[in-house]
């Protein structure tokens, strides 16, 4: 009877399998991206069911260990469903870093509670996959503290580094994997205790000297982890689901680690050590010699829309802060009434994580085949009327072609072959990497200074009364 129920059980958690790999398929494209987390929404329940009945069938805790459990899982799910429905496209970043400390947090406790019940008996194979674990976890939980920190702004988002920080971070990653590899041959809390604290704070030193313009990256590499100390942790304790679970998510965070930095043009480890971008701090635009900036008025900009061919729309994180997307998709939708051929450029590292402009755009109902990757777009720009551009600052910049720059090589949406350039924003400051918009001065280029959402509010008012 039990070897059929341990059958049983392995089964519902190879059916779990199956829908985090099919939920993670249907995710590649915005159409079937919902389908998609409903289905591994589905293969989660049917795990954490199955845990359940694994736990009650083998009696695995006592009547003090279920009420903790319980009460536990009713107060993390109560506070879940409270940030999901009130929590801000904004502040998703800041959600999803919390989620990863969260997770490799967990994570490491679990390696940690075992390696106690071990104690000095505990098998090498064991004892490498518990430090893993643990080193994997706690730097992720340190790690995305510190990021949650820096893009909430209760850190700097600038990059914060020291003299010798580098060699700090190395003695750091060399005390835990030696006291590490002494533990294995001799187990020792003591020990474990020692890497815990290496792990921490190696997180806290890796993550700071990384600027805002980087954290989409970190915020991915961070997610990579957390998976990857959770199939940890699944060795650690023989959860077959949570081997597969947490294997998917390392791979498939470390893919798009991998996608964003290409995007950025940079390589992981360059983003590693630090030191580029500096935050959103507000600065003016000093532009090249003799070059001048110029406003444009909501009437004037909604004519040159409204009697527009063709107009690309590109968001940015001003469209976010705002919470402007149903503003841009009604003026869209204006525009489509009157004939304009109207779409939206979206930059792979546009916000502050990934995919954050096709997510923010699809809680307004904008029709998938209208969001236009960087490579499918970028050829349109010659041939448009009008580029208006909602905030989105580094992935619009000029300087990204020429050396010399923080962001030099960066891919960017060109923008500046548009017959004019719209730009709102409510001010002149500039993006995350620092450095000023040379966008902003080019001759074909109006600004519009105004909030993202009174702005585009402003111009479809301004196009129903100017042109009907």
């Amino acid at each position: 009877m039990t070897g059929t129920f341990n059958t049983i059980i392995q089964l519902i958690y190879l059916a779990a399998a199956s829908c985090f790999v099919l939920g993670l398929h249907l995710m590649n494209t915005p159409a079937t991206a919902r389908r998609g987390n409903q289905v591994s929404t589905a293969g989660m329940v049917a795990a954490i069911a199955a845990t359940f009945a694994l736990v009650i069938h083998d009696n695995l805790i006592s009547v003090t260990g279920w009420i903790v459990l319980l009460a536990g899982g009713l107060i993390g799910a109560g506070i879940g469903l409270y940030m999901a429905r009130s929590v801000k496209m904004t502040a998703m970043p800041q959600l999803v870093s919390v989620f990863n400390a969260v997770g490799g947090g967990a994570a490491a406790l679990v390696a940690v509670s075992d390696y106690m019940s071990a104690g000095s008996h505990i098998a090498a194979a064991t004892s490498i996959t518990t430090l893993l674990d643990v080193i994997i976890g706690s730097v992720t939980f340190s790690g995305s503290v510190i990021a949650a920190g820096k893009l909430q702004g209760l850190i700097t988002s600038a990059p914060v580094s020291f003299p010798g920080a580098r060699v700090v971070n190395v003695l750091l990653a060399a005390v835990a994997v030696g006291v590490g590899i002494y533990i294995i041959v001799s187990p020792s809390m003591i020990g474990l205790i020692v890497v815990i604290i290496a792990a921490l704070v190696f997180g806290i030193s890796m993550v700071m000297p990384i600027g805002g313009a980087d954290m989409p990256v970190v915020i991915s590499l961070l997610n990579a982890f957390t998976g990857t100390a959770v199939a940890m942790a699944g060795f650690v304790i023989n959860n077959t689901g949570l081997i597969i679970a947490g294997a998917l998510v390392g791979a498939s965070g470390g893919i798009l680690t991998k996608l964003m930095a290409d995007a950025m043009n940079r390589s992981i480890g360059n983003i590693m050590l630090g030191g580029f971008g500096s935050g959103d701090t507000a600065a003016a635009v000093v532009g090249a010699e003799g070059a001048s900036v110029q406003s444009i008025a909501a009437d004037d900009a909604a004519i040159q829309l409204a009697y527009a061919s063709k107009v690309i729309i590109v968001p940015g994180y001003g469209l976010a802060a705002a919470q402007a997307q149903h503003e841009v998709a009604a003026l869209a939708d204006l525009l489509e009434s009157r004939g304009v051929d109207v779409s939206y450029a979206i930059h792979p590292v546009a916000g502050r994580m990934p995919g954050h402009m096709n997510v923010l755009l699809a809680e307004a109902n904008v029709p998938y085949p209208l969001l236009k990757e960087m490579d499918e777009v970028n050829p349109e720009f010659a041939r448009t009327d009008v580029a208006l551009v909602i905030g989105a600052n580094d992935v619009t910049n000029p300087a990204a072609r020429r050396p010399g720059t923080a962001i030099s090589g960066m891919p960017i949406l060109d923008v500046d072959a548009a017959k004019s350039v719209i730009v709102i924003k409510r001010s002149m400051g500039h993006g995350y990497a620092g450095i000023d918009n040379e966008l902003y001065t080019n001759p074909k280029t109006s600004m519009f200074f105004a909030d993202a959402k009174k702005g585009l509010a402003q111009l479809a008012a301004s196009v129903k009364t100017l042109v009907g």
